[in-house]
């Protein structure tokens, strides 16, 4: 395997499905079975996952609402998206360990690097849920403090889109697809591949990220085991 500890990125909106909201049962299933094929391979798994498709802090804030408490409702839809995740690779049989950064002791266990590690070391999948556990943080943030945390060799934004193209694909039919990028060039190009925390924190602790369509059958096994999926930023 080309790499050996994964951090997967997921939003929200993909476990959507062709839904307007909430969580769909196929997609979810459809995402634990490909989870469950690079475990089987011996990649340790570790996921964090958005809570666009129940609720966004930034968008309550717009509407009005305060924007810390919109940010932590947004970090309680993760854990709901987590324990939905968590419940189809257990149903599955993958064995797989909830750990958040809001203590919550009748559900999860509370984020421990140590303990994290240990459970991805016995062949566990690690969810992390509650982003962060502070308000103006977002998930991509999350997910890069905890791949650098976990000692993660990339991290693997899973989208609907198979990789970063110099515009929107699916507002844009000339849009071209880049196969590597440096971080230097996101910055030039004004890319988005994830918030400007996220990216830095990648950047400053030599994380490469690789952006890839999660939703084609495959592509994460591909991936792992050194195929040219997505685009690579590093």
């Amino acid at each position: 395997m080309k790499y050996k500890r994964i951090l997967l990125k997921l939003s929200g909106e993909a476990l959507m499905g062709n839904r307007q909201y909430g969580i769909d049962p196929e997609r979810l299933n459809e995402y634990a079975q490909e989870i469950k094929s690079v475990v089987e391979l011996g990649v340790e798994v570790a996921i964090v996952i958005g809570g666009g498709n129940i609720f966004r802090g930034v968008a309550g804030a717009a509407q009005g609402m305060d924007r810390v408490q919109g940010d932590y409702m947004g970090m309680l839809a993760t854990v709901i998206n987590s324990m939905a995740l968590q419940s189809a690779l257990e149903e599955a049989g993958v064995y797989t360990r909830l750990q958040t950064a809001i203590r919550m002791e009748q559900i999860a266990e509370p984020f421990i690097k140590r303990r994290a590690t240990r459970h991805l070391e016995k062949g566990r999948v690690v969810i992390f849920g509650a982003g962060t556990g502070n308000p103006y943080f977002t998930t991509d943030t999350a997910a890069t403090l905890r791949a650098i945390e976990i000692g993660a060799d990339v991290i693997l934004k899973g989208t609907r889109v198979d990789g970063i193209y110099t515009a929107d694909p699916e507002k844009d039919t000339s849009a071209t697809k880049f196969d590597t990028l440096t971080f230097a060039e996101v910055y030039q190009k004004g890319l988005n591949v994830m918030d400007m925390t996220a990216f830095t924190l990648s950047q400053e602790n030599n994380l490469p990220i690789i952006v890839f369509d999660m939703n084609t059958k495959g592509n994460l096994t591909k991936l792992v085991k050194g195929e040219n999926i997505g685009t690579l930023v590093k």
